[in-house]
């Protein structure tokens, strides 16, 4: 996993003025594993601030109302604290949930998978009301908020634990994600590097990561910026980027 030099500055401002054994530690840290470090319980007071007083906008599984017609769909863009917020603004999702899906390890921890030794590959999954949101606006949503093009790394983040891909579940969705992969080839010149693979089992991740954008807002947008994802977003997929 490539190693990315952190502003001293901005250091500061996530872990505060004073320096601990476990600061050196996670300074030292590739920018995805210093994340598996931080718990909610860490935050600084400018995250707490900053932070909602509920759980959040974010639609985290624990706090959906699911009701029939239900559906999931699974899909993988990399850091799965980006993929959530996509989806929780979309009207007819009613949870996401960040985890492991598309390995060999049962139940898998952050720490198992981000060594990248289980096969798994970070993901999130949606639950939604295919009534009132389709699965073809989920497959849109998707490719907007990836890296088509690159292999077993998304942005700033390296190895085949962060390779984008989508996990259908069933003869329909497999149908519409490879309709959407053939619209999405036709457009750029380069090959589309996203695994289509039926759905597997998938692992909910540790706490800390869930809803990790709202629980920790200034660590989050700082991880984003620094690892470039809007700008390459932005140069991919121009004024789609958001909608």
């Amino acid at each position: 996993m490539q190693r990315l030099p952190v502003p001293v500055a901005l250091v500061l401002l996530m872990v505060g003025c004073g320096t601990s054994k476990a600061d050196e530690r996670k300074k030292a840290m590739p920018s995805h594993e210093v994340r598996s470090s931080e718990t909610t319980s860490s935050a600084t007071a400018d995250d707490a601030a900053a932070a909602p007083s509920d759980s959040g906008s974010g639609k985290s599984a624990a706090n959906s109302r699911l009701a029939p017609p239900a559906d999931t769909a699974i899909f993988a863009g990399g850091c799965f604290w980006c993929m959530e917020p996509p989806y929780d603004k979309l009207d007819g999702v009613s949870s996401t949930t960040s985890g492991y899906t598309a390995g060999s390890v049962v139940n898998p921890t952050y720490e198992q998978v981000s060594s990248g030794g289980t096969g798994h590959t970070e993901a999130i999954q949606v639950v939604f009301d295919p009534t009132r949101v389709t699965y073809d606006r989920l497959l849109y949503v998707f490719w907007r908020n990836i890296d088509p093009f690159a292999i077993n790394q998304q942005f700033c983040d390296r190895g085949s634990q962060y390779r984008s891909g989508i996990y259908p579940r069933n003869a329909s969705q497999k149908t519409a994600a490879e309709a959407s992969l053939r619209t999405v080839a036709l457009r750029f010149r380069q090959p589309i590097a996203t695994e289509i693979v039926l759905e597997t089992p998938f692992y909910a991740a540790e706490d800390y990561h869930q809803d990790y954008y709202t629980k920790n807002p200034l660590r989050y947008k700082f991880y984003r910026s620094r690892c470039g994802r809007d700008a390459r977003l932005e140069a991919i997929w121009s004024s789609e980027v958001g909608r």
